[in-house]
């Protein structure tokens, strides 16, 4: 018998336009392979909500390989221990799968995958699945390289695969033992039906409005596409939902009611999600280490347990900061500029280091991406050296995206006494003395002056002999740019640091 071409899945969980499959369907019989690796469940940087979505687009896809003849093949264990297995079993001399940029441990994880391949004479060939370049040498011509994987033809998925005699085997209901119950009752559903249904409804329905709408957690929750969880995992390729951008985009040309616009603007996020991953690919470390050297130790690397705690829980006492993170720990979702303003105020007003502030963010994210995820920590936390400091006043994110205050009731019902007049900021209420009643707390922090530190701090370093040469190092590798960078010291804002990536 001929031996089959292993083709690992990972994060890529689709049959349609997937360069791998397409590639190891070329060679020969595929045995298509997941592996749930209880070493990575036990990260503190992954969740159960993660798992429960992850398992339902395993399901979905394994329905798919099905239909084509040969199932999604399941197994349990550390990588390189089931892929030798696979090994020795079927006689595997190639493996094919399509390059992943995760956290740290699956980059270690696929180091040792590749001693494990050079070993035992497997020819691993990994493809790109998005405009991520591995190895990049420089950023300069990146984002035309970019647009023309994206402009490429999609693939289809095979007609059919040799069915193999090996059992398929079932979705782990937990993936190891280190994993803590995550109940999330309003999470999105995992499976290429019903991110394919969302793409639909946001391009022919919803996307009208996305610019007016995005910046608020209240309207957010339906402008958005929502397909960032399926974009993780890759239930479906960024290139499908850039071409069908494009295509609703020729058809609606000259409409009114905003569909131009709004369509250009999401079209543009989809290119800074691959800009933003680039930068995990580019420096690993991204997600350990500040990227401007300068900023490690100003903020104390064990926080302030407390304050960590209330933040994390969504009792802090700022009426909008806790009712974002009530929101998100109820749904797995919430509209980006909020989740700058979480960043923000945890590391700005509280005071503490952005990685312990990332790892809890991370668990509660749905639609984790660890190179959007750390980028956006450390450019909100203003580690970057290269990114404007960007400091929320709470109360004014609150007043300026839930003016009536109907999101914070909502989620701090413990605040139904307050007037309106006084719901953003209920420690100026002459009766705030009733809600000791409710279990509200004062804030933690002056709202207003607790961002001093941070600003002060940022014009410290600037201002220090050793902040310019760093910041110039980080432009050159990671800043977006369609020319070369200028070699001066001048402060070199990323052209992605206002630029929301709300999908």
């Amino acid at each position: 018998m001929t031996a089959p071409i292993l083709l690992w899945f990972k994060r890529d969980l689709r049959v349609h336009d997937h360069p791998a499959l397409a590639h190891a369907a070329a060679l020969g019989p595929v045995l298509p392979l997941y592996i749930v690796e209880p070493g990575y469940w036990a990260l503190p940087d992954v969740s159960g909500r993660h798992w429960a979505f992850l398992s339902e687009t395993l399901a979905a896809l394994q329905t798919e390989l099905a239909a084509l003849g040969q199932p999604l093949v399941l197994r349990q264990g550390d990588a390189v221990e089931v892929l030798e297995r696979m090994r020795r079993r079927f006689g595997i001399t190639r493996m094919v799968s399509h390059e992943e940029t995760g956290n740290g441990w699956t980059f270690a994880r696929d180091r040792r995958v590749a001693g494990w391949a050079r070993a035992q004479g497997v020819r691993w060939e990994e493809l790109p699945q998005c405009g991520v370049v591995r190895r990049l040498s420089s950023r300069d011509g990146w984002q035309g390289r970019r647009d023309r994987f994206m402009a490429a033809a999609q693939g289809t998925a095979p007609a059919a695969l040799a069915p193999l005699e090996i059992a398929p085997g079932a979705v782990p209901v937990v993936p190891g033992p280190g994993l803590a119950p995550d109940p999330c009752p309003h999470r999105q559903r995992g499976g290429r039906t019903e991110a394919l249904a969302l793409m639909e409804s946001f391009l022919t329905e919803r996307a009208a409005g996305y610019r007016r709408a995005m910046s608020s957690p209240l309207g957010g929750e339906r402008a958005c596409s929502r397909l960032s969880p399926h974009l993780a995992l890759g239930a479906l390729s960024v290139r499908e939902v850039v071409q069908a951008t494009a295509g609703r985009r020729g058809a609606l040309r000259g409409a009114s009611g905003g569909w131009g616009g709004a369509l250009a603007s999401f079209d543009k996020r989809l290119a800074w999600r691959d800009h933003f991953i680039q930068k995990l690919e580019d420096e690993p470390a991204l997600e350990r280490r500040c990227l401007h050297p300068a900023w490690e130790g100003v903020r104390p690397r064990d926080p302030d347990a407390a304050r960590l705690a209330a933040w994390a829980a969504g009792e802090t006492g700022l009426p909008f900061v806790d009712a974002c993170m009530r929101y998100l720990r109820a749904t797995g979702w919430l509209n980006f500029r909020m989740r700058a303003m979480l960043v923000s105020v945890a590391t700005h007003h509280l005071w503490l280091d952005w990685r312990p502030v990332g790892q809890h963010l991370a668990r509660l994210f749905t639609d984790y991406e660890p190179g959007i995820h750390w980028s956006q920590c450390q450019m909100q936390a203003g580690t970057t050296g290269i990114n404007t400091m960007r400091v929320y006043n709470p109360v004014k994110q609150g007043l300026d995206q839930d003016p009536d205050g109907r999101f914070i009731r909502r989620w701090v019902p413990e605040l139904a006494p307050v007037p309106d007049a006084f719901v953003h900021q209920p420690w100026i209420w002459p009766g705030a003395g009733r809600l000791a009643g409710q279990r509200y707390p004062a804030p933690v922090v002056d709202p207003e002056g607790g961002g001093g530190a941070a600003r002060g701090a940022w014009a410290r370093l600037r201002a220090g002999p050793f902040f310019a040469y760093p910041a110039a190092a980080v432009a050159a590798r990671h800043a977006s740019r369609k020319r070369p960078p200028a070699r001066s010291g001048a402060r070199r804002r990323d052209d992605g640091a206002q630029l929301r990536l709300d999908l």
